[in-house]
């Protein structure tokens, strides 16, 4: 059984301001030409489908067109998707059990009650059946009532909230499972403040929503999204497979791609490659002298860090620097004294404070108890503003 596991999308989402649709335009196009090269049994897209929870209707349109795409490539495959942090789980929750009938899961929330469970939708092949399990982002708040813990004195965590979700299923270890999520998965017992994350994603403040990677046990494959740098989660079979395109500056160089799954029986490792998406255009980074600089011109999305110590004509080096580089994001000038930059920028306006650290300034002398409080108003407005 073949599988693509996409996820972050991000679809309406801007780098520095710059509109990205024809770069997300070009790199679906992409996804749909390896869908018709490879014939995938079905396409998971584990969550963040839009980069806002209203999207624009040129959003709309353009994921629309991707899986129209998808659609008549792959006919006779299943599509499934589940909302992320960045979606409105129940806008894409609208329509759910009519496009199932269409082999297209777009799942949105979470169990709601008790007598709701994980969707699972079931695939065979040669080897039997494989279940997927697919759990939309979760927030302890979405899933109270579900798990029981209405009373508000009872505190429930992300880690408790996902944990009890999965547990509460009857998943048949004797056959394939696989998870599609959307969280913050890292390694049991590990600091979540030292996983690495990347300047596009959301991060709440003390890390609140890591949630322990042993969880993910019962599975023979997680399909994560959240995390926009490729990678596995404790075991190979975890992954995330991260954002088709760059979305930060400090996403740089990574080669993105979509994971291709190769499930075969059960207990055998499953196969895993990645197959490489070429940008429109590539994010880089470019630091050294105003004429080595100009040198490298492209039309690619670039930081440009100048090294000259010698003095410039400041109008003159922006003028020149924009004309080699029309998509540049940022332009900084590196100063005499090591390791300080100025920033030369219109784009972009760079070293913005978090807001923990701006509100705890303006609080003054503040104890735990007051930053606890402080740090679950500013994930709830971040929360609420997605």
């Amino acid at each position: 059984m073949k599988i693509f596991h996409l996820s972050d999308l991000h679809i309406g989402m801007k780098l520095y301001n710059r509109d990205l649709r024809a770069d997300q335009e070009h790199i679906l196009g992409e996804v749909i030409t390896a869908a018709e090269e490879y014939k995938p049994d079905a396409v998971v897209i584990a969550g963040d489908i839009y980069d806002r929870a209203v999207p624009s209707a040129e959003s709309v349109s353009l994921f629309d067109s991707f899986i129209t795409g998808l659609t008549q490539a792959l006919p006779e495959s299943e599509i499934m998707m589940i909302s992320g942090n960045h979606d409105s789980a129940p806008r894409v929750n609208v329509y759910r059990s009519i496009l199932s009938r269409q082999h297209i899961h777009m799942i949105g929330l979470p169990p709601q009650v008790p007598e709701e469970h994980i969707e699972k939708v079931t695939l065979r092949d040669s080897f039997g059946e494989a279940d997927f399990w697919l759990l939309p982002f979760v927030r302890p708040s979405m899933v109270r009532r579900t798990l029981g813990a209405e009373d508000e004195s009872e505190s429930l965590t992300y880690d408790q909230a996902v944990r009890r979700l999965i547990e509460r299923e009857k998943i048949d270890t004797s056959r394939r499972n696989i998870l599609v999520s959307h969280q913050f998965f890292i390694p049991a017992g590990s600091d979540p403040a030292k996983a690495e994350r990347t300047e596009s994603e959301t991060v709440t403040v003390g890390n609140i929503d890591s949630i322990g990677a042993d969880v993910l046990e019962p599975f023979d494959y997680a399909a994560l999204g959240h995390i926009h740098k490729p990678m596995a989660v404790a075991e190979p079979q975890y992954r995330y497979c991260g954002t088709p395109l760059a979305y930060s500056v400090s996403e740089a160089g990574q080669q993105k791609g979509i994971i291709l799954l190769e499930l075969g029986e059960k207990g055998s490792a499953p196969e895993i490659q990645v197959i490489p998406l070429e940008p429109l255009h590539q994010v880089r980074v470019i630091k050294d002298t105003l004429e080595k600089v100009l040198a490298q011109s492209s039309e690619d999305y670039v930081l440009v860090i100048v090294t000259d110590k010698d003095d410039l004509d400041v109008i003159d080096m922006q003028d020149r620097v924009r004309s080699a580089f029309p998509n540049i994001l940022e332009l900084r000038r590196e100063t005499a004294e090591p390791g300080a930059e100025t920033v030369r920028s219109s784009t972009a306006a760079g070293g913005i404070p978090e807001p923990f650290e701006i509100c705890r300034d303006l609080l003054g002398e503040t104890d735990e108890a007051d930053e606890e409080i402080l740090r679950d108003v500013i994930n709830t407005v971040r929360g609420a503003g997605e």
